[in-house]
C-alpha cells in the first residue's frame, strides 16, 4: 500500500478568504508556548494531526487524504470597511516579553489559564485613552499572527488586551473574565463593547474600546479599534455596524476610581461642603454622572453638570432610600456612606419611577427586613411581590421559601446549599439571603439573613 504524501499549506498573510483566516487561527493557536501558543492548543493540534494520519493508514482510502486538501481560495471579501474580518489568535503570553516581565528584558511573561490568573494592574481611564492612543498613532497593522514591540498580538483581543494593560494575550472569548458586565447607561472611556461567538469565533467575533458618546442622542460613540489594515478611531453607530444586539459592555476590574471618568474621578469623599445650593465644582459632576449609572438619569432633563441643582438632590434622595435610609440619612445630599457606595458599585440601584422609591412602611434603616411587615396577600404575590416575613422563618415551609431559594441559586448566591433549595426554611437559606445582602452594601441589622421587602425587589428585579 502507497502511503499518502502530506503537504504543508501556508495560508497567505493577505488572503481575506475564509480558508485562509480559518488556517492562520489554527496556526496561531498551534504555536509552541515559548513563541505565544497555547499549550493545551498545541497538544491538541499535534493529537489531531497524528490520529487523521493514522487514520488514513488504517482505512487504506484515498478520500481523506482529498479532503485534507488545502482549501482552495475564494475571493477576498470586499464589504465596507466598516465591517472588516477579524480573526484572531488564542490566550497566550506577552510574545518575547517586555522591561519588568518577571525582573528581566526578554522573558516571556506567561499567563495562567483561566482557573489561576495573575493580579490585576491597576489603571485609570486616561491611562487606558492614551495606551488605546499608541497604537492609533503609530498605525499598527492588524495581524493576528504578529505581535508589536511591546508584545501584545496586533488583532483586536490583543488591543484591548494592551489597552487594560493585562499581563498577557486574551481573546474575545476570555477578556469578559477580566471585567464586569455594564449597561449602556453606565458606558464611559476606557470600558469595552465585545462580541464573542462561541459558535465560530472567527465569525463576527469583535471587541472594541468605548471612548465616548459623540453627542447627546448617544446613537454613536467613538470606538478605538484594531482592523484591517491598521489601528483605527472613528464614530461608529451603537453597538456596533453588525451584529449589533450582541455586544455586551464591560468595564475593567482593575479600573482605579470606580465610576468616574478619568483623571476627574475621586474615590475619598471630598466633603459636604462639595454639595448643596451654590456648589459648583467637578465632584458635583462626577455624583451626577455615578446617579445617573445607578439609575437616576430621570431626575436630570440636562447635565449632569458642576452646578449643584435640585435635579442632584433629587436623584441622591432617591440613591439613599433606595438603600432602605429614611430621615436624615436619605435628606439629598451625599455624605461618606452615599458616596462610598457610589464609587464602588455597591448597594440598591435608584427603581424604575413605576416601582417607586420609598421605602415601604419600615421605619428603620434595615435595608433588608425594616421594622414593618410589608406583606401584601399571597394570592397577589405575582411571583414577584414580597408576601410577607412570616414566611420565612425557623420552622416554615411554603412554596415561598423553595422560590426565595431557587431566585438565591439563579443569582450566583447558593453557595451554602448542600442540597435543594427546598420548601423548608433552613440555616442555608438564611446564610445565602446574608450573603445577597452584604453583596449589595448592607450591614449590620440590614444583612441578618431574612428577606425584606427590600431585599425581595432587589433579588426579583
Amino acid at each position: 500500500m502507497t502511503m499518502p504524501v502530506f503537504e504543508e499549506y501556508e495560508p497567505a498573510a493577505d488572503c481575506g478568504c475564509p480558508g485562509c483566516a480559518q488556517e492562520r487561527r489554527a496556526a496561531a493557536l498551534g504555536l509552541t508556548v515559548a513563541a505565544g501558543g497555547h499549550p493545551a492548543a498545541h497538544g491538541a493540534r499535534r493529537a489531531l494531526v497524528l490520529a487523521t494520519a493514522a487514520g488514513v493508514v488504517l482505512g487504506g482510502g484515498a478520500g481523506g487524504a482529498a479532503t485534507a486538501a488545502a482549501p482552495g481560495h475564494a475571493p477576498a471579501r470586499t464589504g465596507a470597511d466598516h465591517d472588516p474580518e477579524t480573526p484572531q489568535g488564542g490566550p497566550g503570553p506577552l510574545h518575547g516579553g517586555r522591561p519588568g516581565d518577571n525582573g528581566q528584558t526578554g522573558q516571556t511573561a506567561h499567563v495562567t489559564p483561566t482557573a489561576t490568573r495573575p493580579a490585576l494592574r491597576i489603571t485609570t481611564r486616561a491611562e487606558i485613552i492614551t495606551r488605546a492612543k499608541r497604537w492609533l498613532d503609530a498605525k499598527v497593522p492588524y495581524s493576528m499572527e504578529k505581535y508589536w514591540s511591546d508584545g501584545y498580538r496586533q488583532d483586536c483581543s490583543g488591543y484591548v488586551s494592551m489597552a487594560w494593560n493585562l499581563d498577557g494575550n486574551e481573546w474575545t472569548g476570555s477578556l469578559h473574565e477580566y471585567g464586569t458586565r455594564i449597561n449602556r447607561e453606565q458606558l464611559e472611556p476606557g470600558d469595552i463593547l465585545l462580541f464573542h461567538n462561541p459558535a465560530d469565533p472567527n465569525k463576527g467575533s469583535h471587541v472594541t474600546i468605548f471612548g465616548g458618546w459623540t453627542d447627546s442622542t448617544q446613537t454613536h460613540y467613538i470606538a478605538y479599534e484594531q482592523t484591517r489594515p491598521h489601528t483605527r478611531k472613528q464614530a461608529t453607530p451603537y453597538a456596533y455596524w453588525n451584529n449589533s444586539s450582541r455586544y455586551l459592555g464591560y468595564r475593567y476590574n482593575g479600573l482605579s476610581g470606580g465610576t468616574g471618568g478619568g483623571a476627574s474621578t475621586t474615590t475619598a469623599y471630598p466633603g459636604r461642603k462639595f454639595f448643596g445650593p451654590g456648589a459648583n465644582n467637578r465632584y458635583v459632576t462626577q455624583l451626577g454622572k455615578m446617579l445617573v449609572a445607578r439609575g437616576g438619569k430621570r431626575f436630570y432633563s440636562v447635565g449632569p453638570g458642576p452646578a449643584w441643582g435640585e435635579a442632584d438632590r433629587r436623584a441622591t434622595e432617591a440613591f439613599q432610600r433606595a438603600q432602605g435610609w429614611t430621615g436624615s440619612e436619605a435628606d439629598g445630599t451625599p455624605g461618606p456612606h452615599t458616596w462610598r457606595l457610589l464609587v464602588s458599585n455597591q448597594g440598591n440601584d435608584i427603581p424604575a419611577a413605576d416601582a417607586g422609591g420609598g421605602t415601604g412602611t419600615g421605619a428603620g434603616t434595615g435595608a433588608g427586613t425594616g421594622t414593618g411587615t410589608g406583606s401584601v396577600p399571597p394570592a397577589a404575590t405575582g411571583g414577584v411581590k414580597f408576601p410577607g416575613r412570616q414566611y420565612f422563618r425557623p420552622g416554615q415551609s411554603n412554596a415561598y421559601v423553595d422560590k426565595l431559594g431557587r431566585q438565591l441559586v439563579k443569582k450566583g448566591y447558593g453557595k451554602h446549599y448542600v442540597s435543594g433549595p427546598g420548601p423548608r426554611w433552613t440555616e442555608a437559606d438564611r446564610r445565602n439571603v446574608e450573603a445577597f445582602q452584604r453583596a449589595q452594601g448592607w450591614r449590620g441589622a440590614a444583612a441578618d439573613g431574612y428577606p425584606g421587602p427590600q431585599t425581595w425587589r432587589r433579588l426579583f428585579a
